[in-house]
């Protein structure tokens, strides 16, 4: 690669238009589809599979932000400054798509710039420091049309962009093909999930049905009659949550005793990529809270409300903080603790945790209502076995597929890296 890019303004390789059409629909104006800041942000490519709001637009609105094949899109405003300048590129004819408030359109001249060349560059990691250093505002951010004007573009030959372009739109895709088989997965595990937890497996290790077993009527409605319906109370030795030490993040270390926070319970299983530590004298004042294999944890508060997980086996001691939850079963086995993590994660469980939270209460779950929960609970070790076996097999499926998909991200990484970046710092104008 060249250690002498040349490079060039955003406005001398494209026309920037920062839109004003905002989401509200006017029986005096055109009915049109609306790409708006989330469509871009969470996408790196525009297409007919997003489902677009409708709204409406001025016949003058429409000819200045109707989106075309080749735009760039990105987002202009948001509450921090990370979030500005990410760019999405419109890779599909979409009829009657205008470009929404809070974004601004870069229409490259394709003889000078590549699309996906050009949002590549964007989004690496100069230009987005360049973005996040000259956005304005103090608790709301944005992009000064200056600003996005001057941006400067390491330009390599048209060809060689194509080029670059066409290696990176590889990645994209691979990593888009792996997200929809996850996503495919999981759909197939939610409806085995709900089939497993409602009817579960007999003695020949089939799938009940009414029609060759008993069932009956319960609180959760039909159940094999062989089970019954019990309180997380019933079954449960403890259920508490920690507490975030005085003193919050300033006290996490780099090692020590594992912290376990809301974001490291996930649906599928414990994720610690970024896990904290707290110092062993803190720990020993939370003891309470220290937690143990096959503890289930819940979320309990915030956004994340009514997420789950078994906890495996960890080599090092944990603890949690007060958004976190503790189960511990008075018979704690690894299929019984992840028969009971199915069941939150259920719609047997996100039904209740619904209810209970019902009316947007800020507090959260309580230990009272969670000691409420009812619970599906099969007669035999056996089918505890069997049930988490099946489930366990379905998941190991999917993490398969997430690990295909941290390959991808990483590979997409090092080529960014690689193909994109001049040898030579950019300087912001």
């Amino acid at each position: 690669m060249s250690t002498d890019w040349p490079v060039c303004k955003l406005s001398d390789l494209a026309d920037v238009r920062v839109s004003n059409v905002d989401k509200k629909f006017s029986e005096a104006e055109v009915p049109v589809k609306l790409c708006n800041y989330i469509d871009v942000y969470e996408n790196d490519y525009v297409t007919e599979s997003i489902d677009f709001m409708t709204a409406s637009a001025s016949q003058s609105e429409i000819d200045r932000f109707g989106l075309r094949v080749g735009d760039v899109i990105i987002t202009k405003d948001s509450e921090t400054p990370d979030d500005i300048g990410v760019p999405a590129v419109v890779s599909e004819s979409i009829n009657g798509l205008v470009c929404g408030y809070h974004l601004a359109l870069i229409r490259p001249n394709q003889d000078a710039v590549d699309s996906i060349y050009l949002a590549k560059q964007i989004a690496a990691a100069p230009i987005a420091r360049y973005f996040g250093l000259n956005a304005s505002g103090s608790t709301r951010f944005g992009l000064p049309v200056s600003v996005i004007e001057n941006t400067r573009i390491p330009v390599v030959p048209r060809p060689q962009q194509t080029r670059i372009a066409k290696i990176l739109f590889t990645v994209d895709r691979a990593i888009e093909q792996t997200k929809a088989l996850i996503a495919k997965q999981q759909r197939i595990k939610i409806g085995m999930m709900q089939d497993l937890l409602t009817r579960g497996i007999d003695g020949h290790g089939n799938l009940r049905t009414e029609k060759t077993h008993k069932f009956k009527d319960s609180l959760l409605g039909r159940i094999p009659e062989e089970w019954k319906i019990v309180k997380i109370d019933d079954i449960a030795e403890y259920v508490g949550s920690g507490i975030t030490p005085r003193g919050g993040e300033s006290v996490y270390e780099a090692q020590g005793v594992v912290f376990i926070r809301s974001q490291n319970v996930q649906f599928g299983g414990l994720k610690l990529h970024d896990v904290t530590y707290i110092p062993e004298r803190i720990h020993l004042m939370m003891q309470r809270s220290e937690v143990y294999e096959n503890d289930v944890l819940l979320n309990i508060t915030g956004a994340s409300i009514g997420r789950c997980c078994r906890i495996p086996k960890i080599n090092s001691r944990s603890n949690v903080n007060q958004h976190v939850c503790i189960i511990r079963l008075h018979d704690a086995t690894e299929t019984k603790s992840g028969f009971l993590a199915a069941v939150f994660e259920s719609d047997i469980g996100q039904h209740q945790i619904a209810r209970l939270n019902a009316g947007g209460n800020r507090e959260g779950l309580n230990y009272k209502q969670i000691r409420s929960f009812l619970i599906p609970w099969p007669k035999t070790s056996y089918e505890f076995d069997k049930l988490n076996e099946t489930l366990k097999a379905i998941m190991d499926q999917i993490h398969q597929w997430e690990f295909s998909l941290g390959k991808l991200y990483a590979i997409k990484a090092a080529l960014t890296k690689d193909l994109l970046a001049p040898r030579r710092q950019l300087t912001a104008s």
